[in-house]
């Protein structure tokens, strides 16, 4: 010892504290971390069962369900006609009305006032259409004691045919046969006698659609531009508006054109008919081609049964030979309608491909019967033609 002072020896005691202690000048300690370690990659969601799938079952799976909402609305919409059957098809007859006289009526008011050119058309139309008729129960009434003979004698003659070959029926066969449709008729007169008053009853009502028909055609051939712009204006939102006025022009020119058109088919069909049918000098001739006008409204289905019936005309007033004849003039009509005036005459309307046309008719038939048979083709039409206009970039 020095001078009182004593000395620690050193270690690790004395150089520890002499570390801890914070010195004027000196850098700070820093304490040196390990790095981190990387966190580990979040597992990844499992895959969803719609991506296991096929591709092209997820695009059949997103089509069904469209397809079968599709089939709901249909279906409760003609679930809603069946409903309100008369009121449907008076406006149907109306707006039939409307596409065939609306340019006559828009002819004669050049020179006339709106109201007098609408009358003019309605009137004289009807008026026409009375005549025809007229004529046709003229006809029937004038030559209806010379067609019972003739009948008579062709039931004879198609009796006579049957015992030749090929068929070589007895006459008792058809004896029998002829006792079992009497006793038919007699057993089921009541039956009858009912479905005949129930028919009393459709007169009533076609008389009541007719007049309703009428009195819609008066509104829509004088005013319709202006009911279609009240309902537009009136019922739909300002957004859908071009839309829907784009399909409203396309489905009312797609259902004017055709109802034109087949009108034109059906009045070409009906005077090739009555032209054939005079020179062979079959029975009935003109009520047979007021018939076959008529007929061809349903496409591809009427005009063979108009002409199936006349074919049974002239076998029982004219022989078989003038039923071949008739036969014959069936096959060079029909094939004079589907290669050249369906495609020359409505090709400027719509044009359908045979089997949606033949389909059309069938499920119409099985729908609505008759009546369904012959809106189910301008019906598809309105609808291929809406969903062109709705598809189409607007100008």
């Amino acid at each position: 010892m020095v001078g009182g002072a004593r000395r620690r020896p050193a270690g690790p005691e004395g150089g520890g504290r002499r570390a801890g202690r914070a010195v004027l000048g000196s850098r700070p300690a820093y304490s040196v971390r390990p790095a981190a370690a990387p966190r580990p990659a979040p597992p990844e969601p499992p895959e969803p069962t719609a991506e296991r799938t096929v591709p092209w079952l997820r695009v059949v799976a997103s089509y069904a369900w469209r397809l079968i909402l599709v089939g709901i609305v249909v279906y409760g919409v003609f679930s809603i006609l069946g409903s309100f059957q008369l009121i449907a098809v008076a406006l149907f007859l109306a707006l039939v009305i409307t596409s065939v006289l609306r340019p006559l009526t828009d002819l004669l008011n050049r020179v006339l006032p709106r109201p007098p050119a609408v009358a003019v058309a309605l009137v004289g139309s009807l008026l026409l259409l009375l005549t025809l008729l007229a004529l046709v129960g003229n006809a029937v009434a004038g030559e209806s004691p010379r067609l019972a003979g003739e009948f008579r004698g062709g039931v004879h003659r198609i009796e006579e045919w049957l015992q030749r070959p090929p068929f070589r029926l007895s006459p008792g066969r058809l004896s029998a046969l002829e006792r079992q449709v009497t006793d038919y008729l007699a057993a089921h007169r009541s039956s009858l006698l009912s479905s005949a008053v129930s028919g009393l009853g459709r007169v009533v009502e076609l008389v009541t659609g007719g007049a309703l028909a009428l009195f819609a055609s008066v509104f829509f051939i004088h005013s319709g531009e202006r009911l279609w712009g009240w309902a537009r204006e009136e019922l739909l939102p300002a957004g859908a508006r071009p839309a829907w006025d784009r399909a409203g022009r396309a489905a009312w020119r797609t259902f004017a054109g055709y109802t034109r058109g087949i009108i034109i088919v059906a009045a070409t069909n009906a005077v090739l008919v009555g032209v054939a049918l005079l020179a062979l000098r079959v029975p009935l001739a003109l009520p047979l081609t007021l018939l076959e006008f008529f007929a061809a409204f349903v496409p591809l289905v009427g005009s063979p049964v108009a002409l199936a019936v006349a074919t049974v005309v002239a076998l029982a007033g004219r022989g078989p030979l003038t039923a071949l004849a008739v036969l014959a003039l069936i096959v060079v009509i029909g094939q004079l309608e589907g290669h050249v005036l369906h495609p020359v005459v409505m090709s400027w309307a719509v044009r359908l491909h045979p089997l949606v046309v033949a389909v059309s008719v069938i499920a119409g038939s099985i729908v609505a019967g008759v009546i369904g048979a012959i809106v189910a083709v301008p019906l598809v039409s309105v609808v291929w033609a809406v969903l062109r206009a709705l598809r189409a970039v607007p100008p």
